[in-house]
Parts: structure tokens; sequence; C-alpha cells
């Protein structure tokens, strides 16, 4: 692991782990205690291990998330043990005295007093359950064949990506990757070249960035994948660096970047109660916080606020009694009068307000109220009225709208996802760049990444289901396009494997959509094996064509990858959405089985080789998968998923909890007899005597939304049969991973796993 990153008020500063002993016997183990800096308290956890006279030590520190954190130097002398990291630039020295470590630690000019404790290590989770280093590297090296393309080649994060302009087209920003696989963020000045680091990635992850104003940018950071996002703000010179929320178990959300505005943002935090969030303007060169409006009703809380451009609160959506919603908007600025009255499986949500109207009160309404798929209305929120349907498809949800802040807040194009992505132009300047760009690039989804304020500089990024993704720079007034990065050149498009849209009918006669993904050998006439894939969510949630690399590196080694986006997945309609509640591991596990009956009949896959594979609601179907057809699939992989829904409801993070009844409205609801009874059928841990197939599970110890219990359940239960289950678990992330070096160890498993258990005769894919 690398050096974590210890936020105290605006320093960061960083600790080590220490060692401590009079001899091996009396200072090996684990010791804790508490640094106190600037009124901040920062919990310790130091381990201390020997080894043929020879120290070393690690660091945990629970309040960030960050655990095994190595150090340089360890030594111990006359009982006095001395600490450095030379990376992170600190310094530890204390002296043993009856079971106690009194010592000081120092960094950058600093010396503050730490004393420490005899301890036991606590981690998330039983501990004695994950495998072993040794044996899931084992598990990787199942199939040693020498492949064109590597594990790496698909999961390395590129070496550069996230390219974006300053709003007045100077400057840009991006993350580039160093040795160390840290992602640092970079400017550079577009008429000069000098590029400067603004932002160091250390031991957690930037999580995402961006422009505040011409001369600041903001970052959000959490605690080794907690999501309790913190929000930073630093100058592109690197200067001014300050943490804007230090504010601990408190969440970040920004709800509006306000242009008119330069010197603030609005965010919301669940500062007042973790169950409730509540809207903050925040002036993010000094942190100054002014709260907007006060969310006093805890049971019914609002959930969502809308703002116009100018940062004026318009509006709010209100939680009623657990399932119902009220929208409120105000006429002057002050009294905010009840609109409408709503279930919560109905859709009205504000996409802009109309600037260009006089009329201040027309807004882009996105709904589903007078349909059953979503349509883009022109609404007066004043009179609570339709002005005029603006766009709708018979098949799939609308709600993609863009505006041109520069010319008058002009109406640009629609756009929704059906089988692709569709952009529909509407103005005349929009139709002309819309061709620019269909006729430059005429085989590959483009998306308008950024542009500068005044529309001179455009940023496309070009994408297709063969191309993980392309950047170009296009310079409107000289009409010029040039190449600006190609995010991975080592995947080359020719050796890539189509993703083709299929769609069949379930067993009940419904229509369902999907994607199936085939390698060469299928398209040579080789029925192949193949991975099923549900997706997470699982409501509201959908798959969607384009580059997936589990998907390529799957066909890469000889397999199909099946997914489907079975009833209750998003963009299909309020029926198609609503089929699927209360069905969670019923006939929504009926949809998958269909898809994959389809591509057997189809004579694209060896139906006697299928696997099962899915993160968080995907990983729940890998479990019920199992248990409720265990002959059909050959083996499945298990990625942070739900195995007890009984406590899976018990363990949601605090600003889940207003939302409980609605879960339990998708889900099931204990408190109702008969569905108790069908929470049972459908919780893999009461099932488990019909898995019989090998499994693979796969968490993150401080994931906040499916808690590492999860996980244990499954794997503790299946041990307790007699069956050999490996285990990963990486104590530095949460809800999937997001460090390079765990999601490479991930797949590497994944890969030899699948080799093991699949009757794969492929030995290697075709390489031309």
């Amino acid at each position: 692991m690398k050096n974590s990153i210890l936020k105290i008020s605006t320093t960061f500063i960083l600790f080590v782990g220490l060692v401590f002993q009079v001899n091996a016997q009396t200072v090996s183990g684990s010791w804790k205690g508490t640094l106190e800096v600037q009124g901040t308290q920062i919990p310790l956890v130091f381990d201390v291990t020997e080894e043929a006279g020879v120290f070393s030590s690690t660091m945990d520190s629970p309040s960030q998330g960050a655990t095994g954190i190595p150090m340089d130097e360890t030594k111990f002398s006359e009982s006095t043990i001395t600490i450095i990291s030379s990376k992170i630039g600190i310094k530890y020295i204390g002296t043993l005295a009856d079971n106690t470590l009194i010592g000081t630690f120092y960094q950058s000019g600093m010396e503050l007093p730490l004393s420490l404790e005899r301890s036991e290590k606590v981690l998330p989770g039983n501990i004695s359950l994950p495998t072993s280093k040794e044996d899931l590297d084992k598990l990787a090296n199942w199939n040693p064949e020498n492949f064109k393309y590597s594990v790496e080649d698909y999961f390395a994060k590129p070496k550069a990506r996230s390219f974006s302009f300053s709003p007045n087209g100077s400057y840009m920003s991006y993350r580039e990757k160093d040795e160390n696989l840290k992602n640092h963020v970079y400017v550079k000045n577009l008429e000069t070249g000098e590029v400067k680091r603004v932002i160091e990635e250390k031991e957690e992850l930037i999580r995402g960035f961006g422009w505040a104003n011409d001369n600041r940018l903001v970052y959000i950071m959490d605690k080794g994948g907690n999501e309790d996002y913190h929000l930073f703000a630093v100058d592109i010179d690197g200067n001014n660096q300050k943490e804007l929320t230090p504010f601990d178990g408190v969440k970040v959300d920004i709800l509006e970047g306000l242009k008119e505005d330069k010197d603030h943002m609005i965010i919301s935090m669940n500062q007042n109660n973790p169950q409730i969030f509540e809207p903050y303007k925040i002036n993010i060169d000094t942190g100054e916080l002014k709260q907007l409006y006060k969310n006093e009703d805890a049971a019914n809380p609002i959930m969502g606020y809308e703002f116009d451009k100018d940062g004026n609160l318009r509006g709010f959506s209100k939680l009623k009694d657990g399932v119902n919603i009220e929208l409120y908007y105000t006429l002057d600025g002050t009294n905010y009068n009840l609109k409408k009255q709503l279930s919560w499986k109905d859709a009205f949500s504000i996409i802009s307000f109309n600037y260009a109207s006089k009329n201040r009160h027309e807004a882009y309404v996105s709904s589903n109220l007078f349909s059953d798929k979503s349509k883009i209305y022109l609404y007066d929120l004043k009179e609570d009225k339709i002005i005029k349907e603006l766009f709708s498809n018979d098949n799939y949800d609308v709600s993609g709208l863009s505006l041109s802040r520069n010319r008058g807040y002009e109406l640009d194009y629609f756009s929704y996802e059906g089988d692709k992505n569709v952009i529909v132009p509407v103005s005349s300047y929009y139709k002309k760049l819309h061709e620019r760009m269909t006729s430059k690039f005429p085989n590959y989804n483009y998306t308008i990444a950024d542009v500068t304020d005044d529309e001179s500089k455009y940023l496309i990024f070009l994408q297709s289901d063969k191309l993980y993704g392309v950047y170009y720079s296009y310079d409107a007034k000289k009409d010029e396009f040039q190449l600006l990065y190609n995010l991975m050149p080592q995947l080359v498009e020719k050796d890539m494997a189509e993703m083709r849209p299929i769609t069949f009918t379930s067993r009940d006669g419904k229509t369902i959509h999907g994607y199936i993904t085939l390698p060469k050998e299928d398209l040579n006439g080789k029925k192949v094996p193949v991975i099923v894939n549900p997706h997470g969510g699982p409501q509201g949630i959908r798959d969607s064509w384009g580059f997936n690399p589990e998907a390529q590196l799957f066909a890469s080694r000889g397999y199909a990858t099946l997914q489907v986006n079975f009833r209750i997945s998003g963009g299909y309609g309020k029926e198609f959405l609503e089929s699927g509640f209360k069905e969670i591991g019923r006939k929504a596990m009926d949809d998958v089985e269909d898809g994959l009956q389809y591509v057997v009949t189809q004579g694209w896959v060896d139906k006697d080789n299928a696997a099962i594979y899915g993160g968080s609601h995907g990983g729940y179907a890998v479990l019920r998968g199992l248990t409720k057809t265990p002959d059909l699939y050959a083996c499945g992989v298990d990625y942070v998923g739900v195995s007890n829904l009984f406590t899976f409801m018990n363990t949601i993070p605090p600003y889940w909890k207003p939302y409980l009844k609605i879960i339990k409205e998708i889900w099931y609801d204990e408190s109702i007899p008969e569905e108790k009874v069908i929470m049972e059928e459908v919780s893999p841990v009461y099932q488990i005597d019909k898995i019989k197939k090998p499994l693979f599970v796969i968490q993150g110890a401080n994931d906040p939304r499916v808690n590492i219990d999860e996980s244990d359940q499954i794997v503790s239960a299946l041990r307790d049969k007699g069956y050999d289950v490996p285990y990963m678990v990486k104590y530095d992330e949460g809800h999937g991973y997001g460090k390079e070096e765990n999601r490479i160890d991930l797949y590497k498993a994944m890969m030899g796993f699948y080799a093991k258990h699949l009757k794969k005769e492929i030995k290697q894919p075709l390489k031309d």
C-alpha cells in the first residue's frame, strides 16, 4: 500500500506506523494512540513486527479508512524507537515504559507529543476469512498463457485523462499517472505550453475535480472508499490549497457551480443530521459557509433542491411519509408553496429554467406524469401547466437537452439512450456542428466533453464498442480538429470484440433489451463460454453500448459477455421499471435466464459453460443465480454483493434511512408476513444448501452500501459446508475497487478463476 494522507484542519499530516520494543516479545503487536493537532483528534493504530531481529511497522488511521501503510525505516535501541519515512517526510521517536510508548512526532517543523498503549488490532469484518495473498496469486496464475493483451492493458488507468478547459479557454486541466500509480492533476497554459502539477494524489484517491472559475480548481476525496466526500480547492499554480469542508463523518455533494458568481458554489451537507442534507453557499477561497435553507422536518426530509443560475433557491422536493413526494416552489424567493403531490414512483424534474424567456417561471421539465415514457416539456411552474411538449420517443425515456449560455440560452439539442446514444439537433448552429462531427467521425459516438464560455474551443470525446476513448480539440473559428490524446493506444481497435444490441421476449411476454459481446472465435462458428453479467442498482440503472473493459478482457480470453437490461432497469418507461418492484431475485432473474436461453438458441454460446458475474446488485444476482438455478451456471463471481436481505436493510448508510420505505417497496418488507417469506427465499445465505458450483467473492472492507458482513456471511456459511471459497478483501476500498493496483489484482484472480472452472477449449485469442 502507498502512504496515506491524514488531513488535520487545512494541513496535510502524514503519520507513521511505529515500532517499539524492549525485545521482540514485548513490543511486537498493535499499539493505539491519539494525536492532537489544532483541536483535532486523530486516532492511530500501529502494528509492529519483528523477524530475525529486524523490525518493521505499518500504520492504520481508522478515521481515514487507511490501513497497512508501510514505513521506510524502523530502529530500536536502549528502549527507544525511531521511525523514519523519507517519502512523506516524518519521524517518530518514542521510549517504552510500563507497556506505554511515550514519544514525539516530527513533521514540517512541528513537534507533537504522542503516547501509545497496547491494543488489539481491529479491522472491518472477520479478518480470519480473507484468502491469503499467496493463494490468490496462485489462482491468478492458473492460466499463464502469453495472451496478446494483459489484464493491465485493459485496467491500468490511462497515462493521462479527464481533460477540460478553463472557462476562458486559456488553460487545460487533466490527470496524469506517475510511476507509483498516483494520478495527479496538472494545469497547462495553452498559450505558453507551461505545465504545473496543482493537486498531488497521495494515499487517498482524488474522486473528482473541475474548474470553479478561471483561476481555481475544486476536487473531492473520501477516506478509504467510505464515500464521506470532502471538498477541496486550489489555485491553478498549485498554491492556496485548502480543505473547504473539514468535517469528519460529513458527506458533501456539489449542487451548483455558479458561473455567474465565480467566488462561490452551492453544496449540500449532512453536517447537522447524518440522515439529512442541507444546502450551503461556500466561498471557494476561504471556505466560509452560508446555510441557504434549514431542513427542519427530519421525519419528512427535503430530498432535492432546485437552484437557478444565479444561486437562488427556486424550489425543493420533500419526502412525505417515506413514500410520497411534495414539490414546493417560490414566486417571490421567500415563501415556498406546495405545487404538486406525487408518488415517489413518478418522475417530474426540472432540467433547466428557460432563461431565454421573459417568463422567469418557465422551465424545461422531464416527466412521466402524462405518459408511460418520460418526455420533455416546456412548463409554467407558476401556473403548474404544460406550455408545450417538446420531445419524446415511443420506446425510451428522454431527459437530455443542451442550452447555449453564450447564445442567450438557445436550445441546441435533445438526447436519449436507446440501443445507443442518440443526439437530435434543434438549433441551426448545432445542426451544423453535429453534421461536422458526424461527417468527421462517422463510425463513433461523440460527446462534447467541454466547451469554453465563448464556444470557440470544443473538447470532443470519441468512443465506440471497440475504442476506449480518444480526445480531440476543435477550434470552431478555424474549423480545425486536433488529436489531443488516445486514452488506451495499446488496445488496437481491430483486435477488439463487437458489442451487439439484442432484443428478446421474456417468458411472460415482455420485450427485453441487452447486449452480447462475442469473441472472434464465435465469429468463426465456434460456440464459446459465456459470462452472464447482471448490472447493479438495480432500479433505474441499465447497461449501455460502448467500450466495456470487462467484456473486452473476457473476449480476449475467448469468453462472450451477456448483459441484460432486465425488468426494473431504467430508460424503458414507467411500466417496465415498476414491473420489477417486488421481483428482485424472482422475475428480474427470470429475465436474465431468458436472455441466456436466447443467446444459446442463436448458436453463439455453449449452454454448458456459462458463468455469472456482477457487482453490487449484480453480486447479489450471482448468489441468487447459484441458488435459484444451481444447474444453469458453471461458476460465479460475487463482487460487493448482498447475501442477506435482512442484514442488508439493517446496515444501510444513515443518509439512506429516510428512504427505507421506498427501498422496501422496491425490494421487500419483512413486516409483511408473506414478503418476509419471500425475503428468506431470495436471500442466498438462507439457501446455502442449493449452491453447488464454485464461487469467488470480492469485497471492499469500508463499503458503506453493502457492509462487509454480507460477504463474510456467504463465505463463512459455504466454508462451514466444506466448500473452498476464494475471498478477496481490500482494506483500503469501499463499494468497488478504485485503486489501480487493487483492480488489477481483482481481474487477474478473476481470470484465473474462470480458467479453472469454465471448460474452455480455446487456449488463446485470435491475434489478427
